[in-house]
């Protein structure tokens, strides 16, 4: 299993299909936030997204939005908050601020977010 560290220091990226984002961590979803929406329910009865957590990897399925390369430009980014699923979920200190960028062949580049970005609350 790779950390998200690990991933941003080797620059390693995720994978979108249609509505569907791989992340290659294993990770806690708190927020998502995608154009004007933010969603902050990702039960299996959440009619926005929904997410599991396997060996290796973090799967997510946005729901409202059909394909992430259509609806997100190039301009635009998925900010997520996020927890490792190692990690204490109630401190936040272990809370994540990432971008992903959606690239050309089903590619997504992942940066950490600053401190100064605030993601609504």
């Amino acid at each position: 299993m790779k950390t998200i560290d690990q991933v941003l220091q080797e620059k390693e990226g995720g994978l979108y299909y249609g509505n569907r984002i791989l992340l290659p961590f294993e990770v806690h979803i708190l927020k998502a936030i995608i154009e004007n929406d933010i969603i902050t329910d990702f039960s299996a009865s959440s009619d926005d997204a929904e997410y599991t957590i396997y060996d290796d990897f973090t799967e997510i399925y946005f729901y409202n939005y059909k394909d992430v390369s259509s609806d997100v430009t190039k301009y635009e980014t998925i900010k997520l908050i996020i927890v490792e699923e190692d990690k204490y979920l109630f401190n936040t200190k272990n809370h994540r601020k990432i971008a992903l960028h959606v690239q050309e062949k089903h590619h997504l580049k992942i940066e950490e977010l600053g401190d100064d970005i605030i993601l609504i609350d």
